[in-house]
Parts: structure tokens; C-alpha cells; sequence
């Protein structure tokens, strides 16, 4: 999921700068949100895409402060069960 998340990013880019219809933002949200998180902040650097749009930055930190929440809720649910 991470390398595909990077190659998505890397592809927005490509079509961003030739003009071409591009991927959607939510798109590239749920690709992060379904593992693909390091890819995602790696494709960011280094194609720096959407590094400068800030309300893309913002719906990434809460898709990962979402899998955060439900990593540590998974996690206290599965050493409740013992």
C-alpha cells in the first residue's frame, strides 16, 4: 500500500504539471488511510506535491489521527478480551 500510495502522489504530480485531469484529493486520502500513510509523506517530499495546500495537509493529519484513534482503540479492545 505504501509503494502505491508513493506512485499515486508521484502521478498526480506527472499530471499536474503537463495539465492533465488529475487524481482526486480523495483519492489520495483513502489510499493513505488504507496503509499507505509513509507513502503518502514520502511521495509528498519527494515529488513535493501538495506540500504547500493547506487544507490537503489538514485532511492528511486527521485520516492519520483517525488511524491512530482506531490503532490504540484495537489495541485496548484486544487486551480487554484476555
Amino acid at each position: 500500500m505504501t509503494l502505491l500510495t508513493f506512485v499515486a502522489f508521484g502521478w498526480d504530480k506527472r499530471l499536474a504539471r503537463k495539465g492533465k485531469p488529475r487524481l482526486a484529493e480523495s483519492v489520495l486520502l483513502m489510499l493513505t488511510f488504507l496503509g499507505g500513510t509513509f507513502g503518502a509523506l514520502i511521495g509528498m517530499t519527494f515529488f513535493r506535491h501538495k506540500y504547500a495546500k493547506k487544507t490537503f495537509i489538514l485532511k492528511l493529519v486527521l485520516v492519520v489521527a483517525v488511524q491512530l484513534a482506531l490503532i490504540f482503540l484495537l489495541k485496548e479492545h484486544l487486551t480487554d478480551q484476555r
